[in-house]
């Protein structure tokens, strides 16, 4: 037999109708998704959801801050204005479109991809990581809720809708929730398939934007004053304004969608937002002006100041096109949502490869790049959807909750895109400039936005906390177990190994017995492993392998390597499979097993009874999954106990590592086995021969 590592062809899998076997997808030699219409199209229904529907809020909550529509004058409008068009442009293009989107990790954004780049200049850049992570998957649960409830409050500016409606809120919330929960439903659907059939309405939903702006500034383009930057900067310590530099937590609403935007971008490719990009951004500013102008117009208006909750993007619109616009925006509304529970999907599946969140179940229920679903997470965020919407029940409460979690995620981006164009990019002015600047402004907008902390902002950083909690508890329980791991040369086990296969005493436990082990030198076997096999119910197997699964940044490695020390019985197996593949580690070691027989490495398994006849030459197989248990007797500090014992909670609560692995209808083992730590030595039991002496005169 060979004594070294031999690389396998391409992984294949079988057709579930034919049975065939068929090769997985080819390794791409790019991680760049081909610029076209088409994909751009894609692009505006998958990633412009969120800032897309920035309109139908920003200007509403800049005005309800100030006092309401009686409070305005031209000088609060044109400021407001531009701080919104300045917000646009240097937070989302210049930031994010035109540098952090060069920060991609083969192709995928967001913050944890950008951790995964700059995570070798200091352990410590973990920190703004998670703390960047947990607040955008918070805002993941803001995102349903303010925006679906927005558009649906827009039946009101309809006549003969809000006679059927009237002052009712709960009607409002009882349809934003089942509307919400379908979203949800639909989710294992697949992003390729709803970004087909929303890309198409986006366009027609941005343009409506435009279109709704010009029709307000027909005739008098004055409301363009709002383009000179200053006008932004002096509003902010102007007596029209009467919250101060606190209008801009309401100016920052326009922004949200940014981060959410670079998360996405593995989904579309940064090409196709770059070509996107241009059209969203014009969209949004025609939008903006024209509520403006309007707002202008009707300055004077009483009538709008007996409108409770007033909104400009509706109240702009003729009457007999409201009913439109409202189908419009909740139909955008829901895109706004699905662009954030997307980005969640791919946080957490980031998260989990990092070792900050546990292994669940992830399925990829399209080809196109980079869609995941992840059922447990689906069904968290819904959870605390509904929560949140039961709890806050209007917009104009949600809209104070909503942003203060994502100015610390954008911080936080900044830091690490600072680490990035410091050390990765080799700059040294363009790194300090950004910093200050963007790090400024940021924190600005940020201590701006506490002004909403107990107006509703309290919920969002409450579920960062918690996500963040969840992200602490995982990392340090692996760290704590990793120190505690004791590896032993497997060379050094080989002859047990060939006198155990021998040893007719002992049952066949399997024909194939099978562990699934981390990722470690290849001479090298976890100590747990070795001692389930002969020290706890000794396991006796024709074959036994020992299986590592290294996850590769291309999305669609499938290759093996194995290493058989020179026997016919023990096999270590490395699958290098990519991000995007599924890990069904049965269908992929059978097919290891068939090739192994093949080149003469592994003796045939022949199987006597069989229901697809004779001739079988593959054995059965069982997988023995190890699990670490914390000891009562184990000497640790309490904090450290503490995060070992939440960490196991958790991961209970995750899923099983059984459907992980794809291994729901194989035979399984399950042991648990100790941490190996430094135990209290008891004292020893003493004897005592008086009583035994007593109970034997009885």
């Amino acid at each position: 037999m060979k004594n070294k590592m031999e690389l396998a062809g391409n992984l294949a899998t079988k057709n579930k109708e034919s049975g065939e076997e068929v090769p997985l997808p080819k390794k791409k030699s790019g991680y760049g998704i081909p610029v076209s219409a088409g994909a751009a199209l894609i692009a505006l229904g998958v990633v412009y959801g969120d800032i897309g529907t920035s309109p139908m809020y920003v200007m509403k909550s800049i005005i309800a801050g100030n006092g309401g529509v009686s409070q305005i004058n031209e000088e609060l409008i044109l400021g407001s204005l531009s701080l919104i068009i300045w917000t646009l442009t240097l937070l989302t293009t210049v930031k994010y479109v035109l540098v952090a989107m060069q920060a991609d990790n083969h192709g995928e954004g967001g913050i944890f991809a950008l951790y995964s780049l700059v995570k070798k200049f200091g352990k410590y850049l973990i920190i703004p990581a998670m703390i960047g992570g947990a607040a955008l998957l918070a805002d993941g649960v803001l995102t349903p809720a303010v925006t679906v409830t927005t558009a649906i409050e827009g039946l009101r500016s309809v006549p003969f809708m809000y006679q059927i409606l009237g002052e009712d809120q709960m009607k409002i919330v009882c349809i934003t929730l089942i509307i919400v929960s379908l979203l949800f439903l639909v989710q294992k659907a697949g992003t390729s398939l709803i970004g087909r059939a929303f890309g198409p309405f986006m366009t027609v939903w941005f343009l409506f934007l435009a279109g709704a702006g010009l029709y307000n500034m027909a005739g008098d383009l004055s409301i363009f004053r709002a383009l000179n930057p200053v006008r932004g900067i002096m509003i902010l310590f102007s007596s029209s304004n009467h919250v101060g530099i606190m209008i801009l937590g309401s100016v920052f609403l326009a922004t949200t969608g940014a981060e959410a935007l670079y998360s996405d971008m593995g989904h579309v490719g940064k090409g196709n937002i770059y070509l996107s990009w241009p059209f969203v951004k014009v969209c949004l500013i025609l939008n903006y002006l024209g509520q403006g102008a309007w707002l202008l117009n009707n300055q004077h208006n009483m009538s709008l100041t007996k409108i409770e909750d007033m909104n400009p993007f509706f109240e702009m619109l003729p009457n007999s096109i409201r009913i439109l616009a409202v189908l419009l925006s909740t139909m955008a509304a829901i895109i706004a949502s699905q662009a954030l529970i997307t980005g969640s999907f791919t946080l957490v599946s980031e998260a989990t490869r990092l070792d900050l969140m546990p292994r669940m179940q992830i399925t990829y229920p399209s080809q196109t790049k980079g869609q995941s679903y992840i059922p447990l997470v689906n069904t968290v965020i819904w959870l605390a959807c509904v929560i949140v919407i039961l709890y806050f029940r209007s917009s104009a409460r949600l809209e104070s909750a909503y942003g203060l979690a994502i100015t610390m995620t954008m911080l936080m981006t900044t830091v690490l895109l600072f680490i990035y164009l410091w050390n990765i990019k080799q700059k040294r002015v363009v790194p300090i400039v950004f910093l200050l600047f963007f790090g400024g402004l940021e924190g600005t907008f940020f201590f701006s936005s506490l002004s909403k902390f107990f107006k509703g902002g309290y919920v969002a950083l409450l579920l960062a906390v918690l996500l963040l909690l969840v992200m602490f508890i995982w990392h340090e329980g692996t760290r704590i177990e990793r120190s505690q791991e004791v590896h032993l040369h497997m060379k050094d086990y080989i002859e047990m190994f060939e006198e155990l296969k021998k040893d007719q005493e002992i049952p066949y436990t399997a024909d194939n017995l099978v562990y699934l082990i981390h990722e470690r030198e290849q001479d090298m076997i976890d100590r747990d492993v070795l001692y389930s096999i002969f020290n706890k119910n000794t396991k006796r197997a024709k074959t036994y392998w020992f299986v590592s699964v290294i996850v590769s940044d291309e999305p669609y490695a499938h290759e093996y390597t194995v290493d058989n020390f020179g026997t016919d019985c023990i096999f270590r197996v490395r699958l290098k499979l990519g991000f995007k593949m599924n890990q069904r580690i049965n269908v992929f070691l059978r097919q290891i097993v068939t090739d192994l027989i093949r080149t003469g490495e592994l003796p045939p398994q022949e199987q006597k009874y069989s229901i697809y006849g004779s001739g079988g030459k593959i054995g059965s197989f069982k997988f023995c999954m190890l699990k670490k248990m914390l000891v009562p007797e184990s000497e640790l500090a309490s904090w450290r106990r503490l995060a070992i014992s939440l960490k196991y909670k958790i991961r209970h609560l995750a899923g099983s590592q059984e459907q992980w692995y794809g291994l729901e209808s194989s035979a399984i083992i399950e042991e648990y086995v100790p941490l190996f730590l430094k135990v209290k030595v008891p004292k020893p039991l003493v004897r005592n021969k008086r009583a035994e002496k007593k109970l034997s005169q009885i």
